[in-house]
This record gives C-alpha cells, sequence and structure tokens, in this order.
C-alpha cells in the first residue's frame, strides 16, 4: 500500500489526512527530523502560514533533506501556502523557501480572509472541479517545464513540474478527491 507523508508542522493537514485515509491510503506525519528518513511514497505540503512552515523547516532540520528528497523525484502536493513553499520566486522580494519549482508565486494575491471564496473551474485532465481559496497565492510566472493545470480569470492557480504538483486552492476542503488521483499518479 502507498503511504504519503503529510507536513504536519503548522496549518491544515489534519484535512488532507482524512481525504487520503477515505481514499484507502496510508498516511504519516512529518514532525521532526526523524520523521522524514522513514519509508514514505509521496508527501503533501499543507495551506498554513508559508513564512511560519519555512522557519520550522530549518529550525527542524527538515529542509535540506525534503528539498533534496523532492529534487530526487519524490512526489509533493503543495497546496495553497504549500505553493508557496515550493515557489523558485516569491514576487515582492521575499525569500523562496525550498524552491524546487521554477514558478513566480504572488503571496495573499486575494486579499485577507474577506477575500476567500468557493468556486468551480475547469483543471487540465480532471474536467470542472470545486475549489476553495482562503487568503490563496496565484502564479505570476511559469518556467520552463511548468504545465498549466487551472487558470481563474486569467491568473494561475494549477501547475505541474516534473514529480510537484501545486495549487492555490485547498482540494481538502472541497471534498475532491481527483486532485489527490492526479497527484498519486506521480
Amino acid at each position: 500500500m502507498m503511504k504519503v507523508a503529510v507536513l504536519a508542522l503548522q496549518g491544515a493537514f489534519v484535512e488532507h489526512e482524512r481525504m487520503l485515509r477515505n481514499m484507502g491510503m496510508e498516511c504519516m506525519e512529518i514532525r521532526q527530523e526523524k520523521d522524514v528518513y522513514r519509508d514514505f511514497d509521496a508527501i503533501i505540503l499543507p495551506g498554513g502560514e508559508s513564512t511560519v512552515m519555512g522557519k520550522l523547516l530549518r529550525d527542524y532540520n527538515l529542509f535540506s533533506i525534503l528539498k533534496e528528497k523532492i529534487q530526487g523525484g519524490l512526489p509533493v502536493l503543495g497546496t495553497c501556502a504549500g505553493l508557496i513553499l515550493l515557489a523558485e520566486n516569491l514576487s515582492g522580494g521575499e525569500t523562496p523557501h525550498l524552491a524546487t519549482m521554477p514558478i513566480t508565486v504572488k503571496r495573499n494575491a486575494y486579499g485577507r480572509q474577506l477575500g476567500s471564496f468557493r468556486t468551480e473551474a475547469e483543471f487540465k485532465g480532471l474536467g470542472t472541479i470545486p475549489m476553495v481559496f482562503i487568503r490563496a497565492p496565484y502564479i505570476e510566472e511559469t518556467g520552463e517545464g511548468v504545465e498549466i493545470l487551472a487558470e481563474i480569470d486569467g491568473r494561475i492557480v494549477a501547475v505541474r513540474y516534473k514529480n510537484q504538483i501545486g495549487v492555490s486552492f485547498h482540494p481538502e476542503l472541497a471534498d475532491c478527491t481527483s486532485i489527490y488521483r492526479m497527484f498519486l499518479q506521480l
């Protein structure tokens, strides 16, 4: 059985675990350095506060080994703040975190909490799916090899790059398993 790790330092990790278990997947949490050396087949970087998660990745000695695993081909799904962690560039000159995906992301692009919304849109290969945006980023630019999977009002909200899928929204809050299935096929 496939085992999926979920970064559980902060943010919406429990909701991802619930979705995966409902799909019959085995889950584990990554909270400390020893966890990252256990066997797992893929990882989810959840929504939350990207600045806090980036700091905790470094404080708990997870940063280098996670970056190495992702660059080595470990399938990863980054949602909302997880997308920000994957981005090579953050608009506004902020320091990037894992920087494994050649994209530029604008944080809190839709405004604060009041700028949160729910919609349905076309997602390449999946059809129309529900999307929940909470203080969401969007992708301003994509680099070579990045496939755009979804856009809303001309703004890129989902991409794939090699073994990485990044989305601006929260599939775990929309009760939509199609993105997880796509991710698990990586």
